[in-house]
């Protein structure tokens, strides 16, 4: 078990309640997006901290991609819309190509561990 993914899950799907619940209530398409990349991302994340062994190292790293990228994208979408600008240029961006190379990282390591049987 990997403690800081589930941590990670439980901070993402707490947050993803959150700004659905603000979206409910305003008109904000940010709390939206951040919603559902905080609610899309808690799962999976959870299933890494769940599944992790010693022997998985490359699924820890594409896990922290995701973690990173959900929070660095769902964070500058909030910044954005309470503090009138983003935590950083081309953080959104950033946070995407996180997110994405997190999850392609999550399929190398499941073909190299089937290829490792």
């Amino acid at each position: 078990m990997r403690t800081p993914f589930l941590i990670c899950a439980g901070l993402a799907g707490a947050a993803g309640v959150a700004t659905a619940a603000a979206a409910a209530h305003t008109d904000v398409s940010n709390f939206s997006a951040a919603s559902t990349m905080f609610l899309a991302h808690a799962p999976a994340l959870l299933a890494l901290g769940l599944t992790a062994t010693d022997k998985r190292r490359p699924v820890d790293y594409a896990g922290l991609a995701l973690a990173l990228g959900v929070a660095v994208f769902g964070c500058d979408l909030l910044a954005r819309y309470y503090f009138g600008h983003r935590l950083f240029p081309m953080a959104a961006p950033t946070g995407g190509l996180l997110m994405i190379a997190g999850w392609l990282g999550v399929a190398a390591a499941a073909i190299a561990m089937r290829r490792s049987r």
